[in-house]
């Protein structure tokens, strides 16, 4: 276990049930041209598993997700594949868009008869026009009608909580037929005052929840507070990479650790309503638990990012994540069975 893992605080560990069910499968994706993230999983109608994944350049470095990452799609007989890219799905459209520069994080839903692929996009490569849309599509293969605008735009207030930005979608569809769009956040003000004083606990991330009757919006928001707070239970606790869904009568969430415990674990949640959240578990352990690769002297080592599920008969069957490191020292997909 690495350094960050043992500075965890006299908070208990409450393991959940997702967490004890996960084995290791393997690393998916791994290309020496590119860094690939986000590997958002679906089962399409012919019976293969299609992964929509951002990826970029190697030459760009890891910093490259926000100035020139495109949203790829590979398809494969079975989740821990192997998978064959067959096309881009989106990428950077330049001009004045939204997402002229980068298209990044993607969340790849059926709703209805369409397929909906959420993103977060940037038209200038910084995390000030970080926003979330989407593009839709009849096939997995596209073509993709994208929106000519945002989602969800911030608060205008520079003090607001979601000022800074609107970002790292989460999408689920109501047992009513209300959707559902949660977006990531925080304030311009603590994020410069944050800057000023060398601080990264100041830009306080957390989650807002808006609504929609149909996927053409228009969206609004719920609350102007966020939906997932963790503050209440520890300061420095931030909130990224949620991932939800309805199962058993409860809403369930999945999100990366940024500081509750470590920022190495995955945080599991309950919630009767999809808005007031139970106190977190542990989804899943540091990536020692279930892979034996050496150190490979990246940042992020050791933790798995961007958590995905592949749903089937709407159960969680395997985990998707995003996860340094592997055959090219760069960054690779990751799957692990939910058992």
């Amino acid at each position: 276990m690495s350094t960050t893992a043992n500075l965890i605080d006299a908070r208990p560990e409450v393991i959940s049930d997702f967490c004890m069910g996960l084995t290791g499968v393997g690393r998916i994706l791994e290309d020496p041209d590119y860094n690939v993230w986000g590997c958002s999983p679906i089962y399409g109608p012919d019976g293969k598993v299609h992964v929509f994944y951002s990826r970029w350049l190697n030459e760009a470095d890891h910093e490259g997700w926000i100035t020139c990452c495109e949203i790829a799609h590979a398809v494969a007989d079975d989740p821990a594949g192997p998978y064959k890219t067959v096309d881009v799905a989106v990428k950077g459209r330049g001009g004045d868009w939204w997402d002229a520069m980068t298209c990044h994080n993607p969340t790849i839903h059926k709703v209805g008869d369409k397929y909906v692929l959420f993103y977060m996009g940037t038209n200038d490569g910084t995390v000030y026009t970080k926003r979330t849309g989407m593009a839709v599509s009849d096939s997995l293969y596209g073509p993709w009608k994208r929106t000519d605008e945002p989602l969800i735009l911030p608060n205008p207030d520079r003090n607001a909580w979601d000022s800074m930005c609107t970002t790292n979608p989460a999408f689920m569809q109501m047992p009513d037929g209300e959707l559902r769009l949660y977006y990531k956040s925080w304030s311009i003000a603590d994020w410069e005052r944050g800057i000023e004083e060398e601080d990264w606990t100041a830009a306080n991330r957390q989650y807002g929840l808006a609504v929609a009757d149909t996927i053409y919006g228009p969206w609004k928001k719920v609350s102007n507070k966020p939906m997932i707070d963790l503050r209440h239970v520890c300061k420095d606790a931030q909130s990224e990479d949620a991932y939800i869904w309805f199962e058993d009568g409860l809403f369930k969430m999945v999100m990366r650790d940024m500081g509750y415990w470590n920022h190495e674990y995955g945080l599991y949640f309950e919630s009767e309503d999809g808005i007031r959240w139970s106190d977190p578990q542990i989804a899943f352990w540091n990536s020692h638990r279930y892979f034996d690769e050496p150190p490979n002297g990246l940042d992020r080592e050791g933790r798995f990012e961007r958590p995905q599920l592949l749903m089937k008969n709407g159960r969680p069957e395997y985990l998707f994540c995003a996860f340094r490191g592997g055959k090219y020292n760069t960054s690779s997909g990751v799957v692990l069975k939910v058992n």
